[in-house]
C-alpha cells in the first residue's frame, strides 16, 4: 500500500472510533471510557443510558421539552459544570441499595430542551469518576434525520 492509502485506512478507522461514542439523540461520550449508549427516542424526547461493558448503567439522562425531574432544595448537594454549563446536583434516596449515592440534575440546552441526568455509585472515588464522566459530556446542536433513514 503506498502512504495516501495508509493515511486514508488510519483516517477512516479514527473517525469511526469516534462515530462509536456517538449516538444520535445523545450527548457524546468521551472516547476512552469504554461506555456505549443505549437510545430510545419518543417523539420530541431522547432517553439514553450510557452503559459500561457488563451491561450495567453509568449514567443515563432523559431530554425532552420539559423537565422530567423537580429538585428539592433541601436536597442540594454538589455545584459542577457539564459541557461549560453550570449545575446544581441533587441527591436521591435508594432505598433497596443503601451504600450507593444517587444524583441528578437538570441541564438546559441551547435548543430549549431540558436534559435530566442521572448518576449512581458508591462514595468517594467512584462517586467522583461519576461526576467526572459528566464534566466530559458534550451536549452539541441536535443532529438531524433525513427522510427515509
Amino acid at each position: 500500500m503506498n502512504k495516501t492509502a495508509l493515511s486514508l485506512s488510519f483516517l477512516l478507522l479514527a473517525a469511526s472510533a469516534a462515530q462509536a461514542q456517538e449516538t444520535l439523540g445523545c450527548p457524546q461520550l468521551p472516547a476512552d471510557t469504554g461506555l456505549t449508549w443505549e437510545h430510545r427516542a419518543n417523539g420530541g424526547s431522547d432517553f439514553c443510558r450510557a452503559l459500561r461493558a457488563d451491561g450495567s448503567e453509568a449514567l443515563g439522562l432523559y431530554i425532552a421539552a420539559e423537565a422530567s425531574f423537580e429538585p428539592k432544595r433541601d436536597n442540594r448537594e454538589e455545584n459542577d459544570l457539564i459541557d461549560g454549563r453550570p449545575v446544581q446536583w441533587y441527591r436521591a434516596e435508594l432505598v433497596t441499595k443503601p451504600d450507593i449515592e444517587a444524583r441528578e440534575t437538570l441541564i438546559q440546552l441551547d435548543d430549549g430542551r431540558v436534559a435530566h441526568l442521572w448518576l449512581q455509585a458508591p462514595a468517594g472515588a467512584q462517586l467522583n469518576q461519576a461526576f467526572e464522566l459528566t464534566r466530559q459530556l458534550r451536549f452539541g446542536p441536535p443532529q438531524q434525520v433525513a427522510a427515509g433513514e
